[in-house]
């Protein structure tokens, strides 16, 4: 048995753009070949996928998974919409999002957990497809919501099959009252956080940083009006109360009946339950948000192709 060193790693590494441990176990698998440990991970798709690897994967779907008292969400990226239609692909990421069930929000224990028939983890099932379709693919982002005393209601936006979309929410709700009247409340609810996408539940739950940076901005616009300083101090608390109706859940106009806010849609709901309910939690994804797309000129790369460039 050869003796693989750093160095060799390395420069399969080079050679191929894989992974460090993926170029170890090649270069052990074929006695220290060079040769043979590259072709090793072309076989298995291992180099392709570091190749595309660079490429931005900002397309793709959000996948969601529940049972009685828990649901899931996960992103799954690729570079172009063409593959997240792709029927393989959407049972890829069904299968993962019924494994973020049992990895509860930790990315690294769902990468790690087996995929569908347990053959492979999610993480080599990922590899091997991005081989196989030919597409940089990531597992962005998980999350999980339980509920002991109540229950979890989801809403999935845009859906282009069952459990599969471009916007997913999940929303834990706390109650003893009706289930079945909880989880039609709960319905309701995500999906006007899914309309809204607030960033807290309440105004205690709001990131602190956030509060005080528009709390600058609000004062240094009503600096501008040459009011007194007490003047001006009312007028920032009236704005930031305007804020907190903006970004906080219980304080949002209800989609569903925006004469009346949702605490207050709460409140009437709870009446209907036989019990108060109490939002404990929500999560939204949004396919994409937060990644920088490439800019593209489309006329220009038809263009590019139609000369043979």
């Amino acid at each position: 048995m050869a003796t693989i060193t750093a160095a060799m790693v390395k420069e399969l590494r080079e050679t191929t753009g894989a992974g460090m441990m993926d170029c170890k176990a090649a270069l052990q698998e074929n006695d220290g070949d060079m040769e043979a440990a590259v072709d090793w991970l072309r076989a298995k798709g291992l180099a392709k996928a570091a190749k595309k690897a660079g490429r931005v994967a900002a397309e793709g779907l959000i996948g969601l998974a529940e049972t009685g008292s828990d649901a899931a969400l996960v992103e799954v990226n690729s570079e172009t919409d063409f593959v997240a239609r792709n029927p393989t692909f959407q049972d890829m990421v069904n299968a993962i999002s019924n494994s973020a069930i049992k990895a509860k929000g930790d990315i690294e224990k769902l990468g790690a957990e087996a995929y569908a028939d347990g053959g492979s983890t999610v993480a080599e099932t990922l590899k091997e497809m991005v081989g196989s379709i030919g597409e940089n693919m990531t597992l962005r982002r998980t999350a999980h919501l339980g509920a002991d005393n109540g229950v979890v209601a989801t809403y999935m936006h845009n859906q282009a099959a069952p459990g599969l979309g471009k916007i997913g929410v999940i929303v834990a709700l706390e109650s003893t009252g009706d289930p079945e009247a909880v989880k039609a409340f709960g319905k309701q609810v995500a999906m006007h956080i899914a309309a809204t996408n607030p960033q807290a539940i309440d105004t205690d739950s709001l990131d602190p940083e956030l509060v005080e940076r528009e709390r600058t901005v609000l004062t240094e616009q009503a600096k501008e009006s040459g009011k007194p300083e007490a003047v001006i101090e009312k007028m920032v608390e009236g704005r930031l109360r305007k804020f907190y109706e903006e970004v906080v859940l219980l304080k949002q106009p209800f989609v569903h009946d925006p004469d009346n806010t949702v605490a207050k849609a709460m409140e009437a709901a709870a009446k209907d339950a036989g019990a108060p309910i109490k939002i404990t939690g929500f999560y939204r994804f949004a396919l994409g948000e937060g990644i920088e797309k490439d800019e593209s000129d489309f006329a220009a790369e038809v263009a590019a192709a139609a000369s043979g460039a």
